[in-house]
């Protein structure tokens, strides 16, 4: 089933909605999350509910998948990019630990996802459920997002004709400062933009930044299972 007829009869562009709709879902079940959970909490234990969302999303970009040429289409990055793409993860990694209390918070931190078993271990299921959203779906969700709609869309109405080598300063600046306001830790959010820009803009490969983007979120979830720093999630 091709994106146009997902998107048929609805007031923006397919390619528009094809790359906001999962985003918008993830965003608007996770704000919904505390009601669901008191709806549901005789059906579903709450944690789970962050799977149904993931894979809802999933679902999403699988049917919207033939719309997204800037991935279907695109070279095979090659072994230089790979390279830099593991480095510049593990870079905003870093800087995600660093940069996680005082005036690089909104708000307080809460307790965060938690996978306590029963017997005061660690669910697995639960745990490997949460790291594989944060580290498969959500880079894909929020690279096709922020970098190929938002990016690109901020430089030119018709994002998908803009070359990302010739994406200016402003287009950059500005979706970094948004998709660091969109995570409590808003200083990390905003360098992790700029650095997963960079590479969009660099490689000219979307792929390129979702892999980086992953290496992170993987590497995040492995810190938060091996020290119980579960506020990071």
């Amino acid at each position: 089933m091709s994106t146009e007829v997902l998107t048929r009869g609805l007031p923006w562009p397919a390619p528009v909605l094809a790359r906001a709709v999962p985003f918008a879902v993830f965003i608007g079940l996770m704000a919904a999350e505390p009601w669901l959970a008191a709806q549901l909490a005789e059906v579903i234990e709450p944690h789970w509910l962050y799977g149904l969302r993931a894979a809802l999303v999933a679902g999403l970009l699988f049917a919207f998948w033939p719309g997204f040429t800037e991935l279907t289409a695109a070279r095979r990055p090659s072994a230089r990019e790979i390279g830099l793409a593991l480095t510049a993860g593990l870079m905003v990694l870093g800087i995600w630990l660093l940069l996680d209390s005082g005036i690089f918070v909104l708000g307080e931190s809460g307790s965060g996802f938690v996978p306590d078993a029963a017997d005061g271990g660690i669910d697995w299921p639960l745990a490997l459920m949460r790291l594989a959203g944060s580290a498969l779906v959500v880079p894909l969700m929020e690279e096709l997002f922020w970098r190929s709609l938002v990016m690109r869309w901020l430089e030119e109405a018709d994002f998908s004709a803009v070359d990302p080598a010739r994406i200016g300063l402003r287009a950059v600046l500005v979706s970094s400062l948004v998709f660091g306001l969109e995570h409590s830790q808003w200083a990390a959010g905003m360098l992790a933009g700029l650095v997963y820009g960079w590479l969009y803009m660099r490689s000219g490969n979307l792929w390129v930044a979702i892999v980086a983007h992953a290496v992170t979120n993987a590497g995040l979830g492995i810190w938060v299972l091996a020290t119980g720093a579960w506020y990071f999630w």
